[in-house]
């Protein structure tokens, strides 16, 4: 458990390195302080993985089954609003964060449906430091420069992208003993 929790303070600190300590932050300079926020992400994501899967199962609630449902719809709005930073929609120019936003319903989706403890410590440790991430962020960038609005059309498309995403993500998550589907 100690490594799963150490993960997600890594994951969190390297990406709020230049917020929390900005000092730090810019005496690498720009080059060095990326790849010192990339190592340390990698090295999370490796902590955050091998710590979860070696995580004694201490079941603190058991979820109800019709939330595996909500938990999709969910999971596909996640999808759809992580990579509709990428998009030239309309809604593009409707949410600030997009990306956050998708973690944080990510994060929310996955704790639906899980009752264990290692998962109450990544995804709720993941949608603490999204919720700071994006509390930092508006502090120091109060306004925002909204994008401009694409056609409708690429909302649709990005929808049928999400789509196809989610029915990947769902046999992954299938094939390594987590069934989404049924």
């Amino acid at each position: 458990m100690a490594l799963l929790i150490v993960g997600v303070l890594l994951w969190a600190y390297s990406h709020l390195m230049k917020r929390v300590t900005p000092g730090f932050r810019a005496s690498l300079g720009d080059n060095n302080g990326k790849m010192v926020a990339s190592g340390l992400t990698i090295l999370a994501i490796v902590f955050m993985v091998v710590g979860y899967r070696s995580a004694d199962v201490i079941q603190l609630w058991n979820p109800p089954l019709f939330l595996r449902h909500i938990n999709n719809l969910l999971m596909l709005v996640a999808i759809f609003l992580f990579f509709l930073g990428f998009s030239r929609g309309a809604l593009r120019a409707k949410i600030r964060h997009p990306m956050l936003s998708g973690v944080k319903t990510w994060a929310l989706a996955h704790l639906l449906v899980n009752g264990d403890l290692a998962s109450l410590i990544l995804f709720g440790g993941l949608l603490a430091w999204a919720v700071l991430d994006l509390i930092f962020i508006n502090k120091m960038q109060p306004v925002w420069d909204r994008p401009k609005a694409g056609p409708v059309y690429f909302d649709v498309l990005h929808l049928v992208v999400a789509v196809l995403i989610m029915a990947v993500i769902g046999m992954i998550h299938a094939r390594l003993g987590y069934p989404v589907f049924g």
